[in-house]
């Protein structure tokens, strides 16, 4: 038995902001000291590592959890499925519901059981639950629901990653640039024929990786060093996905029994251009390829980097035919891959 994605939808929200919107920011080094150079030459220098020009932000009066209802309604309807069907809800994010203007994390009740009563969905034994697995938390989900459904445990699950960055980060920060909001929710359930997932991996490293991301005080000095925001060792974080990332996605390509021609397109965490190009050339260096054009769509020019939602999101995106010179096709083998805070690194292989 294989598991399929037998319904996706994304919710995108329609505030949009512009590297150009940066421009009056006042952005600081760790210590609080102000840069050498002005605002513009932050912008070109971070618009060039990460290729971001855009990104969006959730509209004020609308939360994670609110964005991961829109999304979820559109993957119920593309799997023609009654809700009351499914018997697994799982969210995947990392900062719960954040309402606009605070810094309060709100997770209670569980933004699962919050999308599940915007559903109305009537049925108790449709089970609703979060998990918190840094940005690969939509990817682990549906490993979960894999688990689930060969299990016996469910027919039919509910898999969503929503996040709303933008409301974490610290202005002062030249970091906050690159994330987002967004979500994405996919239908899981039980493939009949030869299409859906082979293989996968998933791994938790928490040793010195443990803190690379983490919750930290602003730059700025005269804000109140209580309030926490999102903060990271970026270049920790770029060698780790280097060395770790490119022999997760071999090894779960090789466990599929496929080979490295038999890939079609890799859908990989929206988190930083450059790094993206650098995993996957690591990753066809192993085989001794080169990578083959149009091999990665991305996303993260316009939409930035929105978490768990990248990945669904684009896959989304992928399948409607919303990515310019990007086309995928029944039979297609796919490599849906992450990494973030944990560190966590999944992967898995996917027969469109």
């Amino acid at each position: 038995m294989k598991i399929k994605i037998a319904g996706i939808g994304s919710y995108i929200p329609e505030k949009k902001i512009s590297n150009t919107d940066f421009g009056e920011h006042v952005f600081l080094n760790e210590d609080g000291t102000a840069f050498g150079y002005p605002n513009e030459v932050v912008i070109n220098k971070f618009k060039g590592i990460t290729g971001i020009e855009h990104r969006r932000y959730a509209e004020d009066h609308l939360n994670s959890s609110d964005l991961a209802f829109f999304a979820a309604q559109k993957a119920i309807k593309n799997a023609g499925i009654d809700p009351e069907t499914i018997d697994y809800i799982i969210f995947a994010h990392n900062f719960g519901d954040v309402k606009y203007g605070t810094s309060q994390s709100d997770m209670l009740p569980s933004l699962a059981t919050r999308v599940k009563h915007k559903l109305q969905i009537k049925n108790p034994k449709c089970v609703a639950y979060d998990i918190l697995f840094g940005c690969p938390g939509w990817i682990e989900g549906v490993l979960q629901a894999n688990a689930y459904i060969k299990s016996g445990m469910a027919k039919r699950c509910l898999v969503i990653g929503s996040e709303t960055l933008s409301r974490v980060v610290d202005a002062h920060d030249r970091d906050s640039m690159i994330y987002s909001d967004g979500a994405g929710a996919s239908i899981i359930e039980a493939s009949d024929d030869d299409t859906g997932l082979l293989a996968y991996e998933s791994a938790t490293y928490a040793n010195d990786e443990a803190n690379y991301l983490f919750f930290g005080k602003s730059y700025n000095p005269d804000l109140d060093p209580d309030i926490r925001y999102i903060k990271m060792y970026g270049r920790k974080i770029y060698e780790f996905a280097l060395n770790h990332v490119p022999a997760a996605m071999k090894s779960c390509l090789d466990k599929s029994g496929l080979g490295i021609d038999d890939v079609k397109k890799i859908l990989i965490h929206q988190a930083n251009e450059k790094m993206d190009e650098a995993i996957i050339q690591r990753f066809y260096k192993l085989y001794d390829r080169s990578v083959p054009k149009d091999i990665m769509p991305m996303s993260i020019h316009e939409l930035g980097n929105s978490s768990v939602a990248t990945v669904p999101t684009l896959f989304d995106l992928l399948i409607r035919g919303k990515i310019e010179n990007q086309e995928i096709h029944k039979g297609d083998v796919m490599i849906f891959a992450s990494v973030g805070a944990g560190m966590n690194i999944n992967a898995f292989i996917y027969r469109y």
